[in-house]
């Protein structure tokens, strides 16, 4: 299958989100996964996200970015019609090599352990899953500030 992985831009938005939407299980949130959230993560992150193309449509994304000591990829996916033709690893790929020239040395992902497609392709591409930590959440909104404040 020809595909081309590319950087993303925030014109990629409505055929990224349609691709999410396609995604059987995949979940966005309505504020970080929005037009505006998206568009604001790419201008922190111009270089590191990426999308693939096949036949003039998006069909894979990552959303990458980092905190300019570690990367993180967030949104990695794969049209479910087209997965197991070296796309997700060919992003994954890019995303590494935009992360190495930002002198990133370290990047890491969550997968929902319920995902086995997902948690099958990261251990079959060599990435370690961490058994050493616990991922903690909070969402930053005034009702949650103002409960742990108190």
């Amino acid at each position: 299958m020809d595909f081309t992985v590319r950087k993303m831009t925030t014109e990629d938005y409505p055929g990224v989100k349609d691709l999410w939407m396609s995604i059987k299980g995949f979940a966005i949130r309505s504020i970080d996964d929005s037009e505006e959230g998206v568009k604001r993560f790419l201008l922190r992150n111009p270089e590191t996200s990426v999308v693939a193309e096949a036949h003039g449509r998006i069909v894979g994304a990552i959303l990458c970015g980092h905190d300019g000591r570690r990367g993180c990829l967030y949104h990695v996916c794969v049209r479910e019609d087209v997965r197991r033709h070296g796309i997700g690893k060919a992003m994954v790929v890019h995303c590494m090599n935009a992360l190495k020239k930002e002198k990133i040395s370290k990047v890491s992902l969550i997968a929902f352990s319920t995902n086995d497609i997902g948690n099958a392709f990261w251990n079959e591409i060599g990435w370690t899953r961490r058994m050493d930590l616990n991922y903690y959440d909070f969402t930053l909104n005034e009702e949650n500030i103002v409960r742990f404040n108190s």
